[in-house]
């Protein structure tokens, strides 16, 4: 074995113990800076809602849901996405949070099958701002998904399970 070797292995032992901190760092605080991250968003969103004209959505709601009252609808849906935010942020009440979110969910996609013109430049792949702003709730889903898995104690591993 040469010089270099012996370099090259104290520089891979030294990237491993520095990858293997990273990772339990990682595995130790993600689920909660998600979680975290998750109530910012739905309470800022939500708050913005309450100020008329404020929320970059507000236009988008109300060609949206025609249907309802916008004076009490957008409160209310602040009011609701502001609740979902708090529970995250907080980190209690995960299973009723959780429920909150995926029962607004449907009403975030509505536009797609209620105003396909406002979502999309080109079906069905040519995305509006709007329409983007709709897609990127699969990454809130998802995010949702994994903090989910923890709410019985689950958690995440930087090590995989060697005992199968």
């Amino acid at each position: 074995m040469g010089p270099r070797t012996g370099n090259n292995n104290t520089l891979q032992a030294r990237f491993n113990e520095v990858d293997t901190r990273i990772t339990r760092w990682m595995a130790s605080h993600g689920v909660t800076l998600l979680r975290i991250s998750l109530g910012v968003i739905f309470f800022w969103f939500g708050a913005l809602k309450l100020v008329p004209g404020l929320s970059p959505a507000e236009g988008l709601i109300r060609a949206t849901i025609t249907f309802l009252p916008m004076d009490l609808f957008l409160p209310f849906l602040a009011v609701w996405e502001m609740v979902i935010g708090l529970g995250f942020i907080l980190g209690r009440f995960m299973r009723t949070t959780i429920l909150l979110l995926f029962l607004q969910m449907p009403g975030t996609i509505s536009p797609v099958v209620l105003r396909p013109d406002l979502v999309f430049t080109v079906f069905p792949y040519g995305l509006t701002l709007e329409g983007q702003y709709i897609v990127k709730n699969l990454v809130l889903i998802s995010a949702a998904l994994v903090v989910g898995a923890t709410v019985r104690g689950g958690r995440m591993r930087a090590e995989p399970d060697t005992e199968r």
